[in-house]
């Protein structure tokens, strides 16, 4: 990808009803998933587990690490620029708390998302899939 690509990870979140965590960054109005870009010699995992603890004070379930597929998307905090973000299921321990760049988290039904500014990752990729992923676990 060239250089107007920023390169990411992303966590799909989900708590028992099936509905999906949000944050929103500071000085933004746009609802994404909690994630972010890899520091230098940091692996996916490694680099999510920072961000979750940075953004939401708490920690990822090792045992609950899903890959869910690359996804690209117009960045929507950076005009000109895309995301290609790695996404994974993850559930967290600890209490989400918005830390450091975030200031809002919010908790929405994929299915129906209240009117809110959503990144194109979020609208386009993550949502369909988690939509999609909760009907196929209530079929079990």
């Amino acid at each position: 990808m060239d250089t107007a690509t920023i390169k990411i990870v992303a966590a799909l979140i989900s708590d028992e009803t099936g509905r999906v965590l949000l944050v929103r960054k500071r000085g933004t109005r746009t609802f994404m998933q909690p994630g972010g870009k890899r520091d230098s010699g940091e692996d996916d995992i490694a680099a999510l587990s920072r961000e979750i603890a940075e953004e939401l004070g708490c920690g990822i379930v090792p045992a609950s690490i899903r890959p869910l597929g690359e996804f690209n998307a117009v960045a929507a905090n950076e005009p000109g620029f895309f995301v290609q973000a790695s996404l994974y299921r993850i559930d967290v321990t600890g209490e989400i708390t918005p830390n450091q760049e975030i200031d809002e988290a919010i908790w929405i039904d994929p299915a129906a998302p209240p009117d809110v500014d959503l990144a194109p990752l979020t609208r386009d990729h993550v949502l369909p899939l988690a939509v999609a992923t909760t009907s196929a676990a209530n079929v079990d």
